[in-house]
Formats: C-alpha cells, sequence, structure tokens
C-alpha cells in the first residue's frame, strides 16, 4: 500500500466547502506519509508552525484537484487527512462585576477578624 502512496497518493484537507485534494511531488509525498505515519488524520493545530508553513506553501502553490483516478475502478490513495476547519467565533463576554453577595459576606469577616485583635 505504501508504493501507491508514494507512486500516486493525494492529501487530503477538509475545508469548510468539503474535502479538497492536493496532488504534491514525490518529495512532498515522502514527508507526508512520515507527517501523517501515525495518524491518518490530524487536526491542524497539532502541526508545527513549520509543518503549517509547508502545507500553507503546498495549499497556495498546488491547485486543489478532484480526487484522480489510477484506473477506471480506483481512487489515487490518500496519504493523510488534514482537518483545517475554522475556529470557532468567540463571543466578547462581557466584564464580569463581583456579586454583592460575595461582597456582603467578606465585610462582615473581615470585621470579627479585627474585633478579636
Amino acid at each position: 500500500m505504501w508504493i501507491e502512496k508514494l507512486s500516486s497518493g493525494v492529501l487530503r484537507v477538509l475545508t469548510p466547502l468539503g474535502p479538497r485534494y492536493i496532488q504534491p511531488s514525490f518529495i512532498t509525498r515522502v514527508y507526508l506519509m512520515w507527517l501523517f505515519r501515525n495518524f491518518p488524520n490530524l487536526p491542524a493545530e497539532v502541526l508545527s508552525a513549520n509543518q503549517k508553513r509547508r502545507i500553507d506553501r503546498l495549499c497556495a502553490e498546488q491547485k486543489f484537484v478532484s480526487r484522480p483516478r489510477i484506473n477506471a475502478l480506483e481512487d489515487a490513495p490518500i496519504l493523510g487527512t488534514l482537518e483545517s476547519r475554522p475556529a470557532a467565533p468567540s463571543e466578547q463576554a462581557p466584564p464580569r462585576r463581583p456579586s454583592a453577595s460575595i461582597g456582603d459576606s467578606v465585610v462582615p469577616f473581615a470585621a470579627d477578624g479585627q474585633r478579636r485583635s
């Protein structure tokens, strides 16, 4: 199976629009086989900065293609799947003010400590 991946493997990138496929060069296929050696799917968050740059460069240089076929019956093997989901939008929470009940309970406690001294 690894010979098929080396000869004609593709990288699958999951985008919000659906899966996209990149057909890398031979050297890049070797690197991607090493990158995905333990896990067939990786989220973009686990990649190092160097690996992210390399994948970004690959996506920028190579046009996304439909999944190529080796022959009429068989799709090209997938080297790995990069889960490139956008981060969930975080809403800015309003600044929190201390609860009045906390302030009310601390004042008597502090006053008791001062009376005992």
